[in-house]
């Protein structure tokens, strides 16, 4: 989870990246009108149900432009909020406040998005064996916020990048001459810890996969009868995850399929964002 440490440690660059994008030499229309340092408040309002997600680095953005800065709430990464809730105060020098706001609502918005949209996916698949995945197919730079919300949203991390995990894809069977090859070069190549997830798009794919002695397979666009033998002749041998043209309302047709996992590139790549906004700035007396 983004504590303070991991904050600081992993996210600070991007977020002042984030800042300099916004803030290229001043901010021009701050500067004309707060010329001088001025403590001040404003409300961090929700304009529709959801998850919120990303109150720290909400906080951070503010942080990082004034370290005087404090962020009060009494919600917390995972709560549902309603529209017209205020989720909590920031406070700082006016300057910051104005300066920051759409960085840290960018950042919070699209995280609550993410985990909104995760939740409600994750409640389709109640009592059900399947657990939900995301994808690397996440937002430049944005990766470490993006499958963070996916977790607060109920949601599982597949590999978090290309050196957290072997998944053999259609290109590099076609590098490799086959999947038995590309299963034997991934083997005698990783460490014996690491399993090995093979991406098939027939069932005479997954039967090579199987012999080949693969650990994962994911099961690539599949329709459902194809993914009922699949899981069939996988049981017992290997894991399945279903990927492609995952929506909501085809999950719950999935998981009775019995596949272990199911990938959901949209999570990241198609979340609308929750509508949030800051409000009701005003001075405060030091």
């Amino acid at each position: 989870m983004l504590n303070g440490v991991t904050m600081k440690i992993n996210t600070d660059d991007t977020l002042m990246r984030a800042l300099q994008e916004d803030i290229t030499s001043e901010d021009v229309t701050t500067n004309a009108v707060m010329p001088f340092p001025q403590p001040g408040k404003a409300d961090l309002i929700c304009k529709e149900d959801g998850v919120i997600c990303g109150l720290t680095v909400f906080q951070r953005v503010f942080e990082l432009l004034d370290d005087t800065a404090k962020f009060e709430t009494d919600c917390k990464d995972g709560d549902l909020v309603k529209k017209g809730q205020k989720i909590g105060v920031i406070y700082g020098d006016i300057r910051a406040l104005l300066s920051g706001e759409r960085t840290a609502l960018n950042y919070l918005q699209r995280m609550s998005g993410i985990a909104t949209m995760t939740h409600k996916m994750v409640e389709e698949l109640k009592g059900k064996h399947t657990k939900l995945l995301d994808t690397r197919k996440t937002t430049p730079n944005m990766r470490a916020f993006e499958k963070y919300a996916v977790k607060v949203g109920g949601g599982s991390n597949h590999r978090y990048n290309l050196s957290d995990g072997i998944l053999i894809k259609d290109n590099h069977i076609g590098a490799a001459g086959s999947i038995k090859k590309a299963v034997e070069l991934a083997r005698e190549y990783a460490p014996f810890v690491r399993k090995i997830e093979v991406e098939v798009e027939t069932l005479d794919q997954l039967d090579e996969a199987l012999e080949a002695g693969a650990d994962i397979i994911m099961l690539d666009n599949m329709n459902l009868e194809e993914m009922k033998l699949a899981v069939g002749r996988a049981q017992g041998k290997a894991q399945t995850e279903c990927s492609g043209n995952v929506t909501l309302e085809r999950l719950k047709t999935i998981a009775e399929v019995g596949v272990d996992f199911v990938s959901c590139g949209a999570l990241t790549h198609s979340a609308p964002i929750m509508d949030l906004s800051m409000k009701n700035l005003v001075p405060v007396e030091e």
